[in-house]
C-alpha cells in the first residue's frame, strides 16, 4: 500500500469512500445528514485536488483507493491565542472492506509526519458523537478532546 497526495485519477474511488462516510454520519445523526449525500461531488473534488491550502492523501493498493484523508492548513494567532499552525483533518475514512488492516493508522501517521514537516503544532479534527470506533481510534492514536460542540434540538 502506497500513501500519496490524491489526483484526479483517484477521484471514483474517493467518490465511494465519500459515500461510504457519508451513510455513517447519517445513521448516527439523521435530523442533520441527508442519506445517500455527498460532501463533494466530481468538480468540487477536482478544484479541492488544486488546492494546496486542503491537501487529500490517499491510501492506494493495486490501483484502488482504500482509504482517503481529507485535510486543512489553519492558521491561528491573536492578542489571546498564541501563533501556530495546525493541520485540521476534515475527513478520514478507510474503505469498509479493507478496515482492520492499519490502513487508518498509516494515514493518520503520514498525515501527522507530513504536518510536522510542514511545521505544524497539532493535529486536530472534529468526531460526531455516536461515532465511536472513530473515537476509540482517534484515542487511541492519542489525540484528547480540544473543546465539545454541544446543541440543543428545539
Amino acid at each position: 500500500m502506497t500513501i500519496r497526495f490524491a489526483g484526479e485519477a483517484d477521484i471514483p474511488g474517493l467518490l465511494r469512500l465519500l459515500h461510504q462516510v457519508g451513510q455513517v454520519h447519517h445513521e448516527i445523526r439523521p435530523d442533520i445528514f441527508r442519506s445517500g449525500a455527498l460532501k463533494y461531488d466530481e468538480a468540487a473534488l477536482a478544484q479541492l485536488l488544486r488546492d494546496e491550502n486542503r491537501p487529500v492523501f490517499a491510501a492506494v493498493e493495486d490501483g484502488q483507493v482504500l482509504g482517503y484523508c481529507f485535510c486543512i492548513r489553519r492558521s491561528f494567532g491573536d492578542s489571546v491565542m498564541t501563533s501556530r499552525k495546525e493541520i485540521y483533518i476534515d475527513d478520514l475514512c478507510v474503505e469498509e472492506a479493507a478496515r482492520g488492516r492499519g490502513i487508518a493508522t498509516a494515514l493518520y501517521r503520514h498525515v501527522c509526519a507530513w504536518a510536522k514537516e510542514e511545521g505544524c503544532a497539532f493535529i486536530t479534527l472534529n468526531v460526531w458523537n455516536g461515532n465511536n470506533s472513530a473515537m476509540a481510534f482517534y484515542e487511541k492514536m492519542g489525540m484528547k478532546p480540544r473543546s465539545i460542540t454541544m446543541d440543543f434540538p428545539l
